[in-house]
């Protein structure tokens, strides 16, 4: 390799190092609105609400059961997270709960991120209702609390057919499926 060459890599390099320093010293102007974060980082202690934008009021951090705290946070009242197998991959590197597909109500019916799966209506009354009977595959029989339970931990349907793969199969203690249980009721 000439000499030309190997200065001509050198400089490159030094300019992609100070290029790349530049990120760690600079907030471009539209994100000091943020106090300094960029966008996605979730609510700053001095971000400013706009009437556009979720105000703190709107923030649930505070449960009034086990149920429903497993229900957005996917932690128990105990602090420990329940641990799940499959899912959309995004789950596992971000975490999540039954909110993040089935949406606050627990009726469905978005896309989940990344896929074309859409989350169906989980509320206690659509699962237990007569004419909840048919989904995208086949009928089967009304759920159970039972059934519901058999669905959360190994995703399977009450006809004994598997639930789709983007339904992660939760490891919840029997105390904790009963609370979310009772918590899908009052969806």
């Amino acid at each position: 390799m000439s000499r030309n060459m190997l200065i001509l890599l050198l400089f490159i390099g030094v300019v992609l190092i100070f290029v790349g320093m530049m990120n760690l010293f600079y907030t471009p102007p539209s994100y000091q609105q943020y106090g300094g974060q960029q966008p996605g980082n979730m609510y700053p202690d001095d971000f400013e609400t706009s009437p556009s934008s979720p105000s703190t009021s709107d923030i649930i951090n505070e449960f009034d059961s086990n149920g429903e705290m497993i229900y957005y946070t996917g932690f128990n009242e105990g602090g420990q997270r329940i641990s799940f197998q499959g899912g959309p991959r995004w789950l596992s590197v971000h975490g999540g709960s039954c909110v993040s597909c089935h949406g606050v109500d627990g009726k469905g019916g978005v896309p989940i991120m990344m896929g074309t799966a859409v989350p169906p209506d989980i509320t206690y009354e659509a699962l237990t209702a007569e004419a909840h009977v048919e989904d995208e595959h086949e009928a089967h029989p009304v759920y159970t609390d039972e059934t519901i339970k058999t669905a959360i931990k190994q995703g399977i349907d009450p006809s004994g057919d598997r639930l789709d793969y983007t339904m992660p199969r939760w490891d919840m203690s029997e105390k904790d499926l009963n609370d979310l249980i009772e918590y899908l009721k009052t969806l």
